[in-house]
C-alpha cells in the first residue's frame, strides 16, 4: 500500500489534495514538492504524510521534492496551521505566506552566488585613455579581500570594464570574504547602550530567554528610551548562535531602527519588508531558515518566517493598526508574535507609549507582565499639551493665528516645529459656491481629494484619478474652490508665512521614491530651523531632537465616529505625535486645535496619563460589550448591487443564530460603494471566543458548499481593527 501525502496549494481553496508518494521518496510536513495539477505542474507544501484517502478516487503521484528538508520547520508549521484555524483562512495561502515570492513560484531554495573580484599586479598595463578601467583597478586595489559584482556595479562601474581587466589578467575571481562574525568584532562587543536608573529598573524586570515563554508589556512614555532597553536586552541575553525578531509597524521606520541596531550588532542585522526585491527577500529568508544567528528587523509578515533558533521577540509600537493585515489573510502580526513566542518557548516584549486596550486588558488579567517606564531619557521632560479652541477663529490653511504665532516664535529661537494634518492632498473637497456641486468618485461613495501639485483629483480609496478643473463641471461657474485642509494646502500656507524657512512635507505622496524618507529625516536631523508638515507617518517612532513645538491642526475627527475603536486611536495618535516634541534638551509644547475643548477625553489628554485614559476607555468598552470583553468577527460581502450583498449576508445570519452569539446587521458599510463594489457587513459578537471560533468554522465550511449570487464574494475578518 503506497504512502499518501496531503498537500496544500497557494490557492484560495479550503480543501487539501492527496497524492501518492513514489517509492524511495521521503517527505515530511512543511516540505515543498512539485505535483501535477490539472494540465500543469504546481508547487505544493506537504501538510500530512500517511493519510487515508477518500475511497473510489484515483490519485496521481508527487513529481518530486524541491528540497530534501522542510521549508517550514515544526514551530512555523504549527503557527500557520493555528493562524489558518483562528483567522478562518485557507491553509494553503497561510502556509505560502511564509515563503518569499521566488519560492512560491517554484524557484530552487538557494541564493545566486555573487562573484567576487580582487585586483592583482600581473605586470600588464592599462591604456592611458581607459580611465574607467584604471579607476576600477584602483578601487579594487584598496580592498584587500576584493568586492562582489553587485558592489562594483553599485559603485558606478560596469561588466565590460570587469571583462577588460580580467582579459589583461589585472583582476581575478576569488572566494567571497566571510562576513565578520559576531565574536570577531570586539568594537561591537564593547558597545553597550547606557541606561538611566529608570531604564535599568525596567530592564531588570524582563525575563531571560532561558526562562521560557513570558509576555511583557513595556509601557514607556514617548522619549523614554524603549529602543535602548531592547538593545540592552539583546546585548545581555542573546547568545552568539541565537536568532531574534524585532517587529516594527511601518517600512518607513525600518531604516532608522536598522541603523541603531547595526551600530551595536553590525552584520548580524537583516531586514524584511515589502520594498525588498525578490533576490533580497530570498537571501534573508535563507539566512533565517538556515539558522544563522541573525537579528531580523521587519514588518508584520516577518512574524511568519521559518526561524529555527528564535530566542527573543520584540514588538515595537505594539498598538499600531498596521500590524493587522487588511486583505486576504487578515492576521495580526502582533498577536502571531505572541503565539509564536509561546511555541518557541521564548519571551516576547511589546513596547508602546500608548498600548492597545487589548494589551492593557491582558496586563490587568495578569496574562502580560506590565513594565512601566515613565521618565524621559536624559534630561528631557514630557511636553506640555494645551487645547486651542478654534471656534469663531479665522483659519489659514487650517491654522489659527495663535498657532502661526507659536511657530514663528519657535523658528526665531532656531528650533523646529511639526504640524500634524491627517489628510493628504491640498483639500479633501472641491465645491462650487454657486450651485453647491462637489466632485465625487464615480466608483466610490466618497469625494475626490484635490492634489494641486499634480493638478489632479484623486480617490484615496480606489486610486481613481482625473484632471482638476478651475470651473464647476456642473454649472461652469468660476466659484469652484477647495474646501478643508490637506498637507499640501498647509504646506503652501506655511511656505508663504515663513518664506525663509524650509517647509518639509511628509506623507505617502512625498515619500513614494525609494530612499526619500531617509533624505527627509537626514534634512530634519541637521537640527536647522524648519517646519515639518505630515500625516500619521510622522507620529510613529521618529526622533527629532530639535522639534520643540507640535501643532495638531484638527483633533476632532475621532470624537464622534461610529467605529468603537475611534476614541482609542485618536488618543494614541495625539499622544504619539505629541511625543515628537521636546525629545532633546529643550522643553516641548503641543497645541491641539479643536472645536470641542470641553470634551472630557481631550481634557484627560492634557494631563498626559495614558494608562488612566485607557482605564476610562476600557470601562466604556465593558459597558458596551465590545472587545476585549467580547470576541468579534465580521462577515463582509461585495457585489455589483447592494441588494445582492445584503442578500448574501442574510443567508449567513440564520447560521449564527446560537445562544451566546449576538449578530448586528447586515448593514451597508460606512463607505457602501468602493471601486464599483457594493459593500455590506454582518457583525458577530460573542462572550466565548472558542464558541465563536467553532461557529465561524462551521459557517465558512457551509459557505464553501453554497453557490452565492453571481458577482458576489464574501470574506471574514476575525478581531477586526475597523468596524466601518
Amino acid at each position: 500500500m503506497p504512502l499518501i501525502a496531503r498537500i496544500a496549494l497557494n490557492r484560495p481553496l479550503r480543501r487539501l489534495f492527496d497524492y501518492i508518494i513514489p517509492e524511495g521518496l521521503e517527505l515530511t510536513p512543511g516540505q515543498r514538492v512539485r505535483i501535477p495539477f490539472g494540465r500543469q505542474q504546481a508547487t505544493g507544501l506537504v501538510v500530512q504524510v500517511g493519510v487515508e484517502p477518500p475511497p473510489g478516487i484515483t490519485l496521481k503521484a508527487v513529481a518530486g521534492a524541491m528540497e530534501n528538508w522542510p521549508a517550514l520547520p515544526v514551530e512555523t508549521f504549527k503557527l500557520l496551521s493555528w493562524a489558518s484555524d483562528y483567522y478562518q483562512h485557507p491553509l494553503g495561502e497561510c502556509l505560502f505566506t511564509a515563503l518569499p515570492p521566488a519560492l512560491r513560484r517554484g524557484r530552487i531554495a538557494e541564493e545566486k552566488k555573487d562573484q567576487w573580484w580582487r585586483a592583482i599586479d600581473s605586470g600588464s598595463t592599462i591604456p592611458a585613455n581607459a580611465h574607467k578601467q584604471k579607476a576600477l583597478w584602483d578601487w579594487l586595489n584598496q580592498r584587500s579581500n576584493g568586492a562582489p559584482t553587485t558592489d562594483i556595479l553599485r559603485a558606478g562601474f560596469n561588466r565590460a570594464q570587469l571583462k577588460a581587466l580580467q582579459e589583461k589578467q589585472l583582476i581575478e575571481i576569488v572566494s567571497p570574504a566571510r562576513p565578520a562574525d559576531f565574536n570577531e568584532a570586539p568594537e561591537l562587543l564593547a558597545r553597550r547602550p547606557r541606561l538611566s536608573e529608570a531604564q535599568t529598573s525596567a530592564a531588570e524586570q524582563l525575563a531571560t530567554p532561558d526562562e521560557g515563554f513570558s509576555a511583557f508589556l513595556l509601557y514607556g512614555i514617548t522619549g523614554s528610551g524603549k529602543t535602548e532597553i531592547y538593545l540592552h536586552y539583546l546585548k545581555e541575553h542573546l547568545g552568539n548562535q541565537d536568532q531574534a525578531l524585532v517587529l516594527v509597524p511601518e517600512i518607513n521606520l525600518t531604516p532608522q531602527t536598522v541603523a541603531r541596531f547595526q551600530h551595536y550588532f553590525g552584520a548580524r542585522i537583516v531586514v524584511w519588508h515589502s520594498a525588498l526585491n525578490d533576490g533580497e527577500r530570498l537571501a534573508t529568508w535563507l539566512k533565517v531558515r538556515n539558522g544563522e544567528p541573525v537579528i531580523l528587523v521587519g514588518t508584520r509578515s516577518a512574524a511568519l518566517l521559518p526561524f529555527t533558533n528564535l530566542r527573543t521577540i520584540i514588538v515595537d509600537e505594539e498598538h499600531d493598526s498596521s500590524y493587522k493585515q487588511g486583505e486576504g489573510f487578515r492576521y495580526s502580526g502582533r498577536d502571531l508574535a505572541v503565539y509564536r513566542a509561546h511555541l518557541n518557548k521564548c519571551p516576547v516584549i511589546m513596547g508602546s507609549a500608548t498600548p492597545s486596550l487589548e494589551s492593557v486588558h491582558n496586563a490587568k488579567q495578569a496574562k502580560y507582565h506590565l513594565v512601566k517606564l515613565e521618565e524621559r531619557a536624559g534630561n528631557a521632560a514630557p511636553p506640555v499639551i494645551s487645547l486651542l479652541d478654534i471656534r469663531s477663529r479665522p483659519l489659514e490653511g487650517g491654522l489659527s493665528r495663535p498657532a502661526l504665532n507659536a511657530i514663528e516664535q519657535i523658528l526665531a529661537k532656531g528650533e523646529q516645529a511639526l504640524v500634524f494634518v491627517n489628510r493628504r492632498g491640498f483639500a479633501p473637497v472641491m465645491m462650487c459656491f454657486d450651485c453647491g456641486h462637489m466632485v465625487e468618485c464615480p466608483r466610490c461613495d466618497t469625494r475626490l481629494t484635490y492634489h494641486r501639485r499634480d493638478r489632479a483629483m484623486r480617490c484615496h480609496h480606489c486610486d481613481y484619478q482625473t484632471a482638476a478643473t478651475e470651473q464647476c463641471p456642473k454649472c461652469k461657474s468660476e466659484a469652484f474652490k477647495p474646501v478643508g485642509q490637506g498637507t499640501e494646502r498647509t504646506e503652501d500656507i506655511l511656505a508663504t508665512a515663513f518664506p525663509d524657512t524650509p517647509v518639509v512635507r511628509v506623507d505617502r505622496d512625498s515619500t513614494q521614491r525609494k530612499g526619500s524618507i531617509q533624505g527627509i529625516l537626514n534634512q530634519v536631523n541637521t537640527g536647522k530651523p524648519c517646519v515639518l508638515v505630515g500625516t500619521q507617518m510622522l507620529a510613529k517612532g521618529h526622533d527629532f531632537p530639535n522639534v520643540t513645538l507640535v501643532v495638531v491642526v484638527n483633533a476632532d475627527g475621532g470624537l464622534f465616529s461610529v467605529d468603537f475603536r475611534a476614541p482609542e486611536q485618536l488618543i494614541q495618535t495625539l499622544l504619539q505625535v505629541s511625543g515628537r516634541a521636546g525629545r532633546g534638551t529643550k522643553p516641548g509644547k503641543v497645541l491641539v486645535q479643536t472645536c470641542h475643548s470641553d470634551h472630557p477625553l481631550l481634557k484627560t489628554l492634557c494631563e498626559g496619563h495614558y494608562l488612566d485614559i485607557a482605564d476610562q476607555l476600557l470601562k466604556e468598552r465593558e459597558e458596551g460589550q465590545f472587545p476585549p470583553f467580547r470576541a468579534m468577527a465580521i462577515f463582509r460581502a461585495e457585489g455589483d448591487t447592494m441588494e445582492k450583498s445584503l442578500q448574501a449576508l442574510d443567508t449567513i445570519k440564520p447560521l449564527a443564530n446560537t445562544t451566546g452569539i449576538e449578530t448586528w446587521g447586515p448593514l451597508p458599510a460606512m463607505i457602501a460603494r468602493r471601486a464599483d463594489k457594493h459593500r455590506a457587513q454582518l457583525i458577530l459578537n460573542a462572550r466565548n471566543r472558542k464558541k465563536l471560533n467553532s461557529l465561524l468554522t462551521g459557517i465558512c465550511q457551509e459557505l464553501d458548499q453554497r453557490k452565492l449570487p453571481a458577482g458576489v464574494k464574501w470574506m471574514i475578518d476575525v478581531d477586526p481593527q475597523e468596524t466601518g
